[in-house]
C-alpha cells in the first residue's frame, strides 16, 4: 500500500485489509504520489506483493504512476461494481482510491470487491494484447 498522505481513510483501509486476513505493507507513506505509485507497482510486479492499493487526493496520479511499471494494471475505482469489473475483465492488480471522494464505508465495499474477485479466464486473450 502507498499514499502521498496519511489520513483517517488510509488507516481505515489498512485496518480493513488486515481484518480480512491480508498482510499490509505500507511501502510508501507518506511519499510524493509518483513515488508512492511506483513503489507499490514495483512491489506487485516483482511478486513481493500479490496486489496493491494506492491513494492520493484524486487517485489519478498514483494510478498513472503505478501503471508506468511494466506488468501493472492499476484501476481507479469509485465503487464496488467498478472494482469487480476491473479485477474480472481487466485483471487489475493495483487498486487506486481517491482520498477526497472515498468514504470509509465505500472504501470497505471497494476493497472487498477488489480482493474477492478473480480475473475471468475467458478474458486472457484480450489481456494478452496489452503485452
Amino acid at each position: 500500500m502507498g499514499t502521498d498522505e496519511l489520513t483517517p481513510l488510509v488507516e481505515e483501509i489498512k485496518r480493513h485489509l488486515e481484518g480480512g486476513g491480508h498482510e499490509v505493507d505500507l511501502v510508501a507513506a507518506p511519499q510524493p504520489w509518483p513515488r508512492a505509485g511506483r513503489l507499490v507497482g514495483e512491489a506487485v510486479a516483482s511478486g513481493k506483493s500479490q496486489a496493491g492499493v494506492v491513494c492520493c487526493w484524486t487517485g489519478t496520479g498514483v494510478s498513472i504512476a503505478a501503471n508506468k511499471v511494466p506488468g501493472i494494471r492499476a484501476a481507479l475505482c469509485v465503487d464496488s461494481a467498478t472494482a469487480t469489473g476491473a479485477r474480472r475483465w481487466n485483471d487489475a492488480n493495483v487498486l487506486a482510491l481517491s482520498l477526497r471522494l472515498t468514504s470509509a464505508e465505500v472504501a470497505r465495499e471497494i476493497l472487498d470487491a477488489f480482493m474477492q474477485t478473480s480475473a475471468d479466464p475467458n478474458e486472457a486473450e484480450t489481456l494478452s494484447e496489452l503485452s
